[in-house]
Parts: C-alpha cells; sequence; structure tokens
C-alpha cells in the first residue's frame, strides 16, 4: 500500500514544477485583494473558476461565500480538502511589492484596513494547486476528490455556515477529511500530531457600567474606566493563581475601550477578551472565574448596574483522529524527507476545522506548514529571538513563497492519495 501511494503521489505531482508560477501569480493576487469573514465573494469566484476550468462539479454560496468541488474518478473513497479564505482587519506592514492596501466595511458598519495576515490566501493558493493536479492525472488515483473553499474561519463561523446551508445533505460524506495551515515554522517543515492540536477557544465582550462626569469633579462619578483597569489586571491572575501549572490556559484582552474625551468621565467601559483552553473542566473554570471577577470588581466601583457579558464566538478543540493521522503521517515520511516531517505539541491557536469532521462523523486530520525563512528562523533560534519572528495575525507575517508554496501542494497532494492511490 505504501509503494502504492508513494507512485501515486509522484504521478500526481509530475507537473507541480510547471504549475507552480501560476499558484504564485495567483497567491500575490489574493494577497494583494484580501476579503473579511463572509465577504470573500473574488476569492471564491477565483476558487470557483479554477475548479471549473479542471473539470470539477462546483457548486458556489455554500454558507454564503464557501465553494464545493467534485472531482469523481471512479469507485474509492470520498477525500475532503479544506482551504479557509477570510482575511483579517489588520494594516500590513510586510513593504512586500504586493502587499494589501484594501480597506473594507466590517460588520459593524466600520471602515477598516484588511490584510491576509494569517496566510488563508497560502491555503487557498495550494488547494487550487492540489486540485489541479489530480484533474490532471486521473490514472493515478480512483475515488472523488471534494475540495472545499471556506468561508469565515477567522469569526468561527464559516464552517457552521455550510454545515448549517446543507453541506451534508448536498454532498458524499468524506471517509476523511483534511486540512492544514501555515505557521510560524521553517518553510518546509510539515508537523502534526493524533489527538488534539488546536485548542478550544472563546471570546468575550465585557460591557460595565458606571456614572459618568466632568474630568475635574471625579467624585461625582462612577469611574468606569477605573473599573476597567482594575478589571483588567484581576483577570491576569486567573491563569496565575487559578490554573494549575500541569494545566493550561490563556486570557488574553484585545480591547479596552472607553471615553473620547480627556476631561470627561465617560458613562461605560468594553473590554474585549479571549480565552484558549485544552480541557473542558479547565474551560469552565477560567469562565466562571471570568464572571465573578468582572461582577466583583464593578460591585467594588460601586456601579449602577450589573456588568453585559456577552459571548462573540467559540471555537472547538480540533482533535486528530489517531488512525487517519497515523496514515497520513507515513504517507508523508515516505514523501519527504525525515527532518522535514515534525510532531507537533498542541497549539494555543484554534480552529473551526473540526466541524467538519466532528458533526459529520468522519475521521479528519489538520497539520501545520511552516511558512518561515529557514536560515531566518535557524538564525532567530541561535540568538535567542525566535519571540520576534512575525506570527500570524502580525501585520508583519508574510509567508516565504517558496519552499512554502510547494510544500503545501505536495502535503495536500500525499495526504489524499493515502486513501485515493488507485
Amino acid at each position: 500500500m505504501n509503494e502504492a501511494i508513494s507512485k501515486g503521489s509522484a504521478s500526481v505531482l509530475a507537473n507541480v514544477g510547471d504549475l507552480l508560477p501560476d499558484l504564485e501569480s495567483v497567491y500575490k493576487d489574493i494577497h494583494a485583494h484580501p476579503e473579511l469573514s463572509m465577504q470573500e465573494t473574488r476569492t471564491a469566484g477565483i476558487a470557483a473558476d479554477r475548479l471549473r476550468a479542471a473539470g470539477y462539479e462546483v457548486t458556489t454560496g455554500i454558507g454564503k461565500t464557501g465553494v464545493v468541488g467534485l472531482l469523481r474518478n471512479g469507485n474509492g473513497p470520498v477525500v475532503m480538502l479544506r482551504a479557509d479564505m477570510d482575511a483579517l482587519p489588520v494594516v500590513e506592514a510586510t513593504d512586500l511589492p504586493y502587499a494589501s492596501k484594501v480597506t473594507a466595511t466590517d460588520s459593524g458598519g466600520k471602515t477598516v484596513p484588511v490584510m491576509h495576515a494569517c496566510g488563508h490566501d497560502m491555503h487557498v493558493a495550494w488547494l487550487i494547486g492540489a486540485a489541479t493536479l489530480f484533474a490532471k492525472s486521473r490514472g493515478a488515483w480512483t475515488g472523488t476528490l471534494m475540495p472545499v473553499f471556506q468561508p469565515a474561519e477567522e469569526t468561527a463561523a464559516g464552517a457552521q455556515a455550510m454545515i448549517d446551508d446543507g453541506l451534508f445533505k448536498r454532498f458524499p460524506k468524506p471517509d476523511v477529511v483534511l486540512g492544514q495551515h501555515v505557521m510560524s515554522l521553517p518553510a518546509g517543515i510539515i508537523a502534526s500530531r493524533p489527538g488534539t492540536i488546536t485548542s478550544a477557544a472563546d471570546s468575550l465582550q465585557i460591557r460595565l457600567f458606571g456614572r459618568g462626569a466632568h474630568g475635574s469633579m471625579p467624585e461625582a462619578s462612577v469611574d468606569p474606566v477605573v473599573m476597567a483597569a482594575a478589571t483588567v489586571m484581576r483577570l491576569q491572575t486567573i491563569v496565575s493563581r487559578e490554573v494549575a501549572a500541569n494545566e493550561a490556559a490563556v486570557v488574553t484582552i484585545g480591547v479596552l475601550q472607553a471615553g473620547s474625551k480627556e476631561n470627561v468621565i465617560p458613562d461605560e467601559a468594553i473590554i474585549k477578551l479571549n480565552v484558549r483552553t485544552f480541557d473542558e473542566g479547565v474551560r469552565k473554570r477560567v469562565l466562571a472565574a471570568i464572571e465573578r471577577i468582572v461582577n466583583a470588581e464593578a460591585a467594588a466601583s460601586g456601579a449602577p448596574k450589573k456588568p453585559e457579558i456577552t459571548a462573540l464566538d467559540r471555537y472547538s478543540l480540533v482533535t486528530n483522529d489517531p488512525k487517519a493521522t497515523k496514515r497520513v503521517g507515513d504517507a508523508f515520511r515516505q514523501h519527504f524527507p525525515a527532518e522535514r516531517v515534525q510532531e507537533s505539541k498542541p497549539t494555543t491557536a484554534s480552529e473551526d476545522f473540526g466541524s467538519f469532521g466532528a458533526e459529520w462523523g468522519s475521521p479528519s486530520v489538520f497539520w501545520f506548514v511552516g511558512g518561515i525563512d529557514a536560515d531566518k528562523y535557524a538564525k532567530a533560534k541561535k540568538d535567542g529571538r525566535i519571540g520576534e519572528i512575525p506570527t500570524n495575525h502580525n501585520p508583519r507575517f508574510a509567508p516565504i513563497i517558496h519552499p512554502t508554496l510547494e510544500t503545501g501542494v505536495e502535503a495536500l497532494v500525499v495526504a489524499a492519495q493515502a486513501w485515493l492511490s488507485a
């Protein structure tokens, strides 16, 4: 079986070199024209056009902007390959010649900058490349390939939107669901693990109520700025004092908003925060601690009413099926040099990829592909400056195109061939 997978992968990938210049152009184009979550019409159009040109049955508009392709090639397993398409409200600071200068209107009606700061542009290019190669090499595999281009991963809404729009009823159930993500690892590296690979995540908005007053008369106020500051500092003690050292959690405050003028004490303040956990028990304890602290700080400040705590989005754990992960890993190790295939630790990044396999009842496998220049990474590691390498969501995050582009295409092909080999 391994020999068949290897031969099949080699046959499908025989023309990858010829395809790379076109894929690089696709990547740069998408990078320069990013789109916010649920606004990915241009990107979805590119994906759909490429699939149609390669001979796929294509369905668009699933979950608003999602795209699904089907390429039936005889009897055999159904393999789903997923790429996410959305970008982030970030000002790009890469200075690349194809850097984004795009702005867009977000869901709240605000004009924001837009950047592919998480690498979803690379994901789209990878999947277009793999889908094209499979279409050109039908003699090397048998079964059905189902590429899925998903919207709104960044808001944890896209996978569920496609599911709610009939994904499970309108398309064949896959024997395996496969996906990958570019990360700040050395380019050319592939890393995965059985079991949990990405954390659960909860995002919350906290609205604190005070009583406004003139800045010169603070005694007439219940100052929500001070209330918010005290709350933020107290929230930092959850991980340091309420989570055991052998457990894991992250509590990050990403938004703190209050007031608009220096001599006016406002009526209210907004805190938005994000929680990452790997254990449901830890998750419940952390969320309960947040609620307790927020309410206690408001009471201590003499707030006129209790805070409002609103859930914004929720990501479940992404858990790799052990047997399917071994099958993918064995195929990777047969295709790539041993030093390029690594064991990953669970990461506090979060994904909605897991919804497809978990809710469809299909095994799924998710892995990471390095996107940082290997020499720069090695130097940063030697100098103890790994923390200075731009990570996903950083305005300076920009995967090196080669070998990241070809590695991702090869990984998708090799993983799919572990099921599709003729």
